[in-house]
């Protein structure tokens, strides 16, 4: 008998096959310009068996950028890659949504426009955290990031427009819609921890100015191409990319939920890192987010299929999303059904390179 894990599933007005979801990966693969490319497009469209992808983070502007060879979603060219990212994946029936992205104060100054300091909410650097940039001597290295410079009211006002537009290139490039990249201690993961930010202005201090940003972003996307086609991914207690433990986390996460519930965004994306080695999220809080966000939730994190099976059975996720096995494996969706053997990552390629590692691997049985 099936499990609904492998149903059809209505998001919103948008009809997915499955609740199995690619998980945003960072791959480091586009071509000149941070264009997407035709390889990338293959990859995508190879793993549109899923119900839904996530893509990859797309920066919203150049000042948004963390990481070598990622994505942009703001220049001409780049639109006019992710058409081809969307045709095949569309071509392939499937569905896909593109993550849009600002990394923040987690940033180097060598992929900054003019060498600028990165921006963040405070000119706070964040400790032992590293970018993937160019390095003193000019060479690609993981590098640690740059002190960044406090956003004044003019950069918080161009970033909402940013995303905005971002979201209007997503879908003028075909893509289904976007998941706004809340998570993973990247800007508005930021702006959220109370020990990060310590401003004094209308965006720092009270859980609500703190979440203040984020939800000004959620409501321009959300005016320019619809709720239901909005989505937030956020990582509740996260510890990755040197961000504290914030002890107005629950308070937090739990006033956000019941603001993105009020607004009836497409669906919430939490993201354990307990699979990064770094701390779970606390036992009990996801069914405390589920009360008061009573959209579609998405679980991701180590998940496999028991466990994903268990989560939609207990009611705390409609829809569970892979990362390094989707990598993997084009075929997920069809071998956690059958209980066929999964093919190993090889992580060595997880970032940068050609076609090894990232279009090669088989289906079953190859």
């Amino acid at each position: 008998m099936s499990h609904p894990l492998f149903e059809s599933f209505l998001l919103k007005n948008l009809p997915l096959k499955n609740r199995i979801l690619m998980a945003p990966m960072t791959r480091c693969r586009a071509g000149a310009n941070d264009v997407p490319t035709a390889l990338m497009a293959e990859y995508y469209g190879q793993r549109a068996t899923a119900g839904l992808i996530i893509t990859e983070g797309a920066p919203v502007s150049p000042r948004g950028r963390g990481y070598l060879w990622t994505p942009g979603i703001y220049a001409p060219e780049q639109v006019s890659g992710w058409k081809g990212v969307a045709e095949a994946v569309h071509a392939a029936g499937g569905r896909i949504f593109a993550q849009i992205w600002h990394t923040g104060r987690v940033s180097h100054q060598s992929l900054q426009p003019d060498g600028m300091a990165p921006e963040g909410p405070t000119g706070t650097a964040a400790p032992d955290a590293y970018c993937f940039a160019f390095d003193e001597n000019g060479n690609p290295a993981n590098v640690p990031a740059s002190p960044p410079r406090a956003l004044d009211p003019a950069g918080i006002a161009r970033i909402r427009d940013e995303f905005a537009q971002a979201a209007c290139n997503a879908r003028e490039a075909g893509l289904d819609g976007v998941e706004i990249h809340g998570a993973n201690g990247y800007l508005f993961d930021q702006f959220m921890n109370s020990l990060v930010n310590s401003r004094n202005d209308a965006y720092g201090g009270s859980v609500e100015n703190r979440c203040r940003l984020l939800l000004e972003v959620v409501d321009g996307v959300a005016g320019a191409i619809g709720a239901g086609r909005t989505g937030v991914r956020i990582s509740p207690s996260g510890r990755f990319n040197a961000m504290p433990e914030d002890p107005e986390m629950e308070a937090t996460v739990l006033y956000l939920a019941g603001e993105l519930d009020r607004r009836g965004i497409a669906y919430l994306h939490i993201n354990d890192q307990a699979s990064f080695g770094l701390p779970a999220i606390p036992e009990g809080l996801i069914p405390k987010i589920r009360d008061r966000f009573r959209g579609p939730i998405i679980l991701c994190g180590g998940y496999d299929a028991t466990r994903a099976r268990q989560a939609i059975d207990a009611g705390l996720a409609d829809l569970v999303a892979f990362g390094v096995p989707y990598l993997a494996n084009p075929d997920l969706p069809a071998r956690l059904e059958n209980g066929w053997p999964l093919n190993e990552a090889r992580r060595e390629s997880f970032y940068g390179g050609g076609e090894q590692g990232y279009t090669d691997y088989p289906a079953f049985p190859g």
